[in-house]
């Protein structure tokens, strides 16, 4: 039989459950609008995606920093408000992250939230961010979880160039990665993707 001081741990250890268990559901990446897509093929991790154009808030950014070059904070500062309405701006996902090749940084970018751009996105104040269209289009997807890195990048992009080549079909760009979940998020419940343009 319980004594009080049971008790009281055993209220207390509920309580905490519970914060937890919301608190997480507020932060974690169901919390947040996601980019729309639709899915043409499902194989295991890969799929083929027809996406619609989208505009993104990006800055640039060196791909291993993981937003701790500021990038990351550039864009947050411009949804909280640091553009010229002072208008704060929903969170989404995915945060779209480009690695720098030879002609182009690395750049990272927010999906601005869909009625958002159909009233006119607010114009950035911190002139090192800008608005961007991304084309729509089909691409070839790998999901994996854990961190996001370039190791893990590599690794995603080859499987994925692998697949894409026994399914017949031709790659129209450069790899770009996707990342859903908040940096305290543990690895093994990171959702993170690899997608390449298809021709």
């Amino acid at each position: 039989m319980m004594n009080g001081k049971s008790i009281n741990y055993f209220v207390a250890g509920g309580v905490l459950a519970t914060l937890l268990y919301f608190g997480w559901n507020l932060t974690s990446r169901s919390a947040y609008e996601s980019a729309a897509y639709s899915v043409i093929q499902s194989e295991g991790p890969f799929e083929v995606r027809e996406y619609p154009q989208l505009l993104l808030a990006t800055t640039e950014m060196r791909f291993a920093s993981q937003g701790n070059d500021g990038s990351f904070g550039r864009l947050f500062s411009y949804i909280s408000g640091a553009n010229e309405n002072n208008q704060q701006v929903a969170m989404t996902t995915p945060v779209f992250m480009d690695a720098a090749s030879k002609d182009n940084p690395g750049q990272m970018g927010f999906v601005v939230p869909a009625s958002v751009v159909a009233n006119g996105a607010p114009v950035p104040s911190d002139g090192n961010v800008e608005l961007r269209s991304r084309n729509g289009g089909r691409f070839a997807v790998i999901r994996f979880n854990g961190r996001l890195d370039n190791s893990t990048r590599r690794d995603a992009e080859q499987r994925l160039s692998q697949w894409t080549s026994d399914q017949g079909l031709s790659a129209g760009g450069d790899a770009e990665s996707a990342g859903y979940d908040p940096p305290w998020t543990p690895g093994p419940w990171r959702r993170n993707e690899v997608l390449i343009r298809l021709k």
